[in-house]
């Protein structure tokens, strides 16, 4: 007598054909639209002229005439430069590059485990490996690109603070990318938790 091994009534895939496919589809086109950006960006800090928004850090700006008692301080300025020091742009595309590898290993990631949900093969060993190899990637990429983005900005606001008085400036850094490449590592590690679950309970079903 042959036992048919048949999905209980009810139960459908965890993704359908349509929705993976979908996913699929917005993570290559948000690859390639991203890409793209980031290469014209590359291309337009070596051509300029170039705009960049530089924090301030060191000289009080303070805006006068405001209404309603308020007072508001300037953190930022926005400087069009007509070419960046060759230096000072290759940072910036270095930046830009890091940055976009770390954009491509969540798109890699999206695409990836919607094409392993669709064959239901999730908690696999190579799942766990590109799970934390996409966390590994953006930590790093995501944080060096904001170092060197950083440096690039600093110089050049240094250099075009002729009169001496925003002499020093300083940039925020984004922690989002490190923090999501750590949390990805720790889910690579639930992934393994899963597969050796999965191992211990293929034959009790």
């Amino acid at each position: 007598m042959q036992t048919e091994n048949r999905r209980p009534s009810g139960q459908g895939k965890v993704v359908s054909r349509a929705d993976a496919v979908a996913i699929m589809t917005v993570a290559a086109l948000a690859a390639t639209a991203t890409t793209f950006l980031t290469i014209a960006g590359i291309i337009a800090n070596f051509a300029g002229p170039v705009t960049l928004t530089l924090p301030l850090h060191s000289s009080p700006q303070d805006p006068t005439g405001l209404e309603l008692g308020a007072t508001a301080r300037f953190t930022a300025m926005e400087a069009t430069i007509p070419g960046l020091p060759s230096g000072e742009a290759a940072l910036l595309a270095w930046a830009g590059v890091l940055g976009q590898v770390g954009v491509l290993a969540v798109a890699a990631l999206l695409f990836l485990l919607a094409l392993r949900l669709r064959g239901e093969n999730l908690f696999t060993p190579a799942s766990a490996w590109i799970v934390g190899a996409c966390g590994v990637v953006l930590a790093l990429a995501g944080s060096a690109g904001q170092v060197l983005d950083a440096v690039a900005r600093t110089r050049v606001a240094r250099l075009i603070a002729a009169n001496g008085q925003s002499d020093g400036f300083a940039a925020g850094f984004n922690f989002t990318p490190l923090v999501a490449g750590v949390v990805l590592v720790l889910i690579a590690g639930v992934f393994r938790f899963g597969r050796r679950l999965q191992k211990d309970t293929e034959g009790l079903v």
